[in-house]
């Protein structure tokens, strides 16, 4: 019988917004689990999910429902270079997603990946038109100014590719004309589900974190934005413990204590959208050393290591995703 077609997509990447006035900080950018889109065939039975500052490990138990095999393309976005954060883009780094080292197995045997990057404007794929052009997918630099495929460009064939919808204008004065498309990479593969089968999948990579030196934990900083404190759930528990640290280090004389903080971000909303409820859910969150602190939004946690916690669901339905704050300090010599 033939294999039904369908698409499966992993849960887009979100970049969060960097903290309010967090020194020498760096954006966290979340990864996600497999999402399916609009499927009655598959059920998520296990997911058993490791998160740490290294390392994102993952093991999903998926069943095929139905009588026939189901074929899916799997494809892992990363987090678009829109073009509208060319300013953003302008005075920091890219995001180096070579360092994701990501690798996955079904039923323990390794996967081949393969990598496809295309541009789009609204939702709408425009590579081939910029294949047709000669010009690159990929054109933020860094640098803020206009690229070179753009400055070559008479002044009437600029104004033709604004029409057509491929550049803009910015505002300002300074002149400057644009791309418009964003980049997008994807990490896809090929998968069959047997019929009536379960199949184990797991991926690792290297999250791509966030963080900062100093922060909003400080007592003046948690006044002014406490909203730093509600995207990861500290409580006062976990400010008092915070404290007594920053005493406990702070020497005579001595007004600032440097420590770190690691904000670590998951997309779990996917979980959602396979037949039913994920059958069996278990999150590890381990902390790195056991004099970090560590919070993040989820009840039931159970502390089950000097470092490592753990939460347990049955028949779970994720309402939101997950951001995992670390505080740590530089250990002593």
């Amino acid at each position: 019988m033939p294999a039904i077609r369908q698409l499966l997509t992993l849960a887009a990447l979100s970049s969060l917004a960097l903290p309010a006035r967090a020194n020498d900080s760096e954006a966290a950018i979340g990864l996600g689990g497999i999402e399916l889109k609009a499927n009655t065939a598959i059920s998520m039975d296990e997911e058993d999910l490791f998160i740490s500052k290294d390392e994102v490990r993952v093991r999903y138990r998926y069943t095929n429902r139905t009588d026939r095999d189901v074929e899916v393309l799997v494809s892992f976005p990363l987090p678009p270079v829109r073009a509208v954060d060319e300013a953003l883009y302008a005075d920091r780094a890219l995001p180096d997603y070579s360092h994701l080292d990501f690798r996955t197995t079904v039923d323990g045997k390794p996967v081949t990946l393969d990598t496809v990057k295309r541009a789009e404007i609204g939702g709408r794929d425009v590579t081939a038109r910029l294949t047709a052009l000669g010009w690159p997918v990929d054109w933020i630099d860094g640098m803020g100014g206009e690229p070179a495929f753009v400055k070559a460009l008479p002044p009437n064939r600029r104004a033709a590719l604004i029409r057509e919808g491929l550049l803009r204008q910015m505002a300002g004065g300074d002149g400057r004309v644009l791309p418009v498309w964003d980049a997008v990479t994807h990490i896809t593969r090929r998968q069959v589900f047997p019929a009536r089968r379960t199949v184990e999948v797991t991926h690792r990579y290297v999250p791509l974190v966030g963080g900062s030196v100093g922060g909003m934990l400080e007592p003046s900083m948690r006044k002014a934005y406490p909203e730093h404190a509600r995207q990861y759930c500290v409580d006062q528990a976990f400010f008092a413990a915070f404290d007594r640290k920053q005493a406990a280090k702070r020497k005579p004389g001595e007004e600032f204590v440097s420590y770190g903080e690691i904000w670590i971000s998951y997309v779990l909303s996917s979980g959602r959208n396979w037949k039913g409820p994920i059958g069996r859910f278990r999150l590890v969150v381990d902390k790195g050393r056991p004099e970090n602190l560590v919070s993040f939004c989820m009840s039931g946690v159970k502390k089950i290591s000097p470092t490592q916690f753990e939460v347990r669901r049955t028949n779970f339905e994720p309402k939101g995703d997950l951001d995992v704050l670390i505080a740590e300090w530089a250990q002593q010599e």
